[in-house]
C-alpha cells in the first residue's frame, strides 16, 4: 500500500474512527478530522453486541472493553405496569457460544476513547470543522473553518446526521422530527442501593405507545443509565437536547412499576432529545467521497444497532477498499454499497418500528453476522 496516498475520515464518531484504526491497520494512511476543540467523555450508555466485538477484536481493543464494561446475561423485556416478563433473550455465555463474542453495555464516552487508542498517535485531529468541499476528480480540498485545509485520495463521511458532507453530495435538506423524545439520565450505582428492589442489567419497559431502556454501563454497576421513546409533539428544537426533568418522567412514566418510579426518583439530572429522521439516500458515494453511519441511514436508537451499523460499514467499507486497492476507490465504493445497503436497511426499518425482541425471538441475524466473514457479493449481484 503506497503511503504517498491519503484517506481522510469527517468525524471521530464511533464509526469514523473504526473506519480510521481498521484502515490503518491495514496499511492506508489516514487522517481523522473532528470539529469538537478536544475529547469529553460526552454522550451516555451504548449496547454493543458480538456483531461489534468481532470487529473490536480485529482494532485490538475487545479484551479491554470487555474488562470496563457490563455483561448483561439476558436482555429481558417488561411490562411498563405490571412488570410481566415479554422476552428473557440470552445473552452472557449463550452469547459467546452462539455468537462468538460478547454482549456488552458501556457509556458511548468510554468507548470513544478506547477506540481513540487504536489509532496511530497524531492522526486524530481536533478543531476541524468543516466548512467546504472540493472534489477536483484528481483529490478532494477539505477546507476547516479554522482556516486550514486538507487534501486527500477519497473522503469517508462519517458526520453523522447532519453531515456537510452529505450535503456536498446530495445538497442541504434538514433532517424530519420523527414525532418521539428520548430522555436520557445517568443514575449513580449508590443511589439504588436505598431501594429493596432488583435493577437488572439490561431491561426494556414496555407499554403501547412508548418504553424505557435501562442498563449498567460498567462492569462495577457504579453508572446506570435510561432512555426513554416516547411520542412528543414537534416544537422547535434549539441545539441537540433540551433539558428535562424528574416531574417530567413522572407526568409521561406514572403509571409504570415501582422500579421505574425508583429510577425516576434517583435522576439528578435528565434531558431531552429529539429523534431525527431522514429519507434513504439515493446514493452512497460519488467521486472520491463515500458516506457511513447516520450520515447514510439514521434511524430511531429502539433496537440498540446505530452505532453498530455505522461501525460496520468502516468494516465493511475497509474490506473493500483492501479488495481493489485505492485506485480503484470507485469500484470499493458499489462493493461498499452492495454488500450494505440491505442489511443496514433491515435494521433500519426494525430499529424504526421498535418491536426488535418486545417478544421472545431469535437475533441471531442481527448478533451472530460477521462482517469479515461472508463472500463479498458483486455489485452486479446487489
Amino acid at each position: 500500500m503506497s503511503n504517498m496516498k491519503r484517506i481522510a475520515v469527517v468525524g471521530a464518531g464511533l464509526g469514523g474512527l473504526a473506519a480510521g484504526s481498521l484502515l490503518q491497520k491495514a496499511g492506508f494512511h489516514v487522517d481523522v478530522y473532528e470539529q469538537s476543540p478536544a475529547f469529553s467523555r460526552l454522550g451516555a450508555g451504548i449496547h454493543m453486541g458480538p456483531n461489534v466485538l468481532k470487529i473490536f477484536r480485529r482494532m485490538g481493543i475487545e479484551q479491554q472493553l470487555e474488562d470496563l464494561a457490563s455483561h448483561p446475561d439476558f436482555w429481558f423485556s417488561r411490562d411498563g405496569e405490571t412488570g410481566e416478563y415479554l422476552s428473557r433473550i440470552p445473552l452472557g455465555d449463550f452469547a459467546r457460544r452462539e455468537y462468538g463474542a460478547a454482549y456488552v453495555t458501556v457509556h458511548r464516552g468510554d468507548l470513544q476513547a478506547m477506540q481513540m487508542t487504536s489509532l496511530t498517535p497524531g492522526s486524530i485531529h481536533f478543531g476541524k470543522c468543516l466548512s467546504s468541499v472540493e472534489d477536483s476528480g484528481s483529490d478532494v480540498v477539505l477546507r476547516f473553518q479554522d482556516g486550514s485545509e486538507t487534501r486527500a485520495d477519497i473522503v469517508i463521511g462519517a458526520d453523522g446526521i447532519n453531515s456537510k458532507l452529505r450535503e456536498h453530495l446530495l445538497g442541504a435538506e434538514a433532517p424530519t422530527y420523527s414525532g418521539w423524545v428520548a430522555h436520557r439520565a445517568l443514575i449513580r450505582g449508590e443511589q439504588l442501593r436505598k431501594y429493596n428492589l432488583s435493577f437488572e442489567d439490561c431491561v426494556k419497559w414496555w407499554s403501547e405507545d412508548r418504553h424505557l431502556m435501562v442498563y449498567y454501563t460498567t462492569r462495577s454497576r457504579d453508572e446506570y443509565y435510561y432512555v426513554s421513546g416516547v411520542p412528543h409533539p414537534a416544537w422547535d428544537f434549539k441545539g441537540s437536547f433540551v433539558d428535562s426533568s424528574r416531574a417530567e418522567m413522572l407526568e409521561t412514566f406514572g403509571n409504570y412499576h415501582p422500579v421505574v418510579q425508583a429510577l425516576i426518583e434517583s435522576s439528578e439530572s435528565v434531558t431531552k432529545w429529539p429523534l431525527l429522521n431522514r429519507k434513504p439516500l439515493p446514493v452512497w458515494s460519488e467521486g472520491r467521497i463515500v458516506l457511513l453511519g447516520d450520515a447514510c441511514h439514521p434511524m430511531k436508537p429502539h433496537m440498540a444497532q446505530g452505532a453498530a451499523m455505522a461501525i460496520e460499514d468502516g468494516a465493511m467499507l475497509t474490506r473493500c477498499l483492501c479488495e481493489t486497492g485505492l485506485d480503484d476507490y470507485a469500484t470499493a465504493f458499489r462493493l461498499y454499497e452492495a454488500n450494505r445497503k440491505e442489511r443496514a436497511s433491515r435494521v433500519q426499518s426494525v430499529s424504526n418500528a421498535n418491536t426488535f425482541l418486545r417478544a421472545q425471538e431469535d437475533p441471531a441475524w442481527v448478533y451472530g453476522y460477521d462482517v469479515f466473514a461472508d463472500p463479498l457479493k458483486s455489485e452486479v449481484n446487489s
